[in-house]
């Protein structure tokens, strides 16, 4: 692939981020070829070197934030026909509530994920101050002479930290897998935005 095929792909495959972004990339991989030129390699070296279009393009896809992302296309393109502006007017009371309702549920489902993920760290804080309360515990028994129950509280100990260790270890995974979905999820919103797809 020469380097004018490759820019040509970068720019139409990044078309619904903001132009100026689009230009600065385009700018930038410009050059990135260039300096591999004057290395010695040649323009097809380069730009094979540089890497695959698709990945360039998602991964400014997700430094881009989303806002940003969704300004740009809500950016008018021409100016509003009179007849436009009173459909839209007309059409608010239908549209506004079914978008207003997405986004409702979506904020929802949003809350009820993290809710899940608190939960658990919540068991396992609890599960933690039961290590120490059982510790506690232990030693009061054992001073008061009730060597059975300290020994019994000993065991509870043991057994709650081995399960705290147990629910950390899913505590984590659960809450990076939650980073990555919400990732995921965010990347095929802006990709569903600027209209990419993949």
């Amino acid at each position: 692939m020469t380097k004018s095929e490759f820019l040509q792909q970068l720019r139409e495959k990044m078309k619904g981020l903001p132009k100026t972004d689009i230009e600065d990339r385009v700018n930038f991989y410009s050059e990135m070829i260039d300096d591999r030129i004057e290395e010695g390699l040649s323009e097809e070296e380069a730009v094979r070197d540089i890497g695959n279009v698709d990945e360039i393009v998602t991964k400014q896809i997700d430094d881009t934030s989303l806002t940003k992302i969704v300004t740009e296309k809500v950016k008018p393109k021409r100016r509003l026909k009179a007849w436009e502006i009173v459909l839209i007017i007309l059409g608010f009371p239908l549209w506004f509530p079914l978008l207003m309702f997405i986004l409702t549920m979506l904020l929802v489902f949003y809350i009820i994920w993290w809710s899940a993920v608190i939960v658990l760290w919540s068991i396992e804080g609890s599960l933690i101050m039961s290590v120490f309360a059982a510790i506690v515990n232990m030693f009061a028994f054992t001073f008061r002479g009730e060597l059975l129950s300290g020994f019994g509280y000993f065991g509870l100990s043991l057994l709650t930290a081995g399960l705290s260790i147990f629910l950390f270890m899913g505590c984590v995974a659960v809450t990076k897998a939650t980073f990555q979905l919400m990732k995921k999820v965010t990347l095929k919103i802006k990709k569903s935005i600027i209209g990419e797809e993949n």
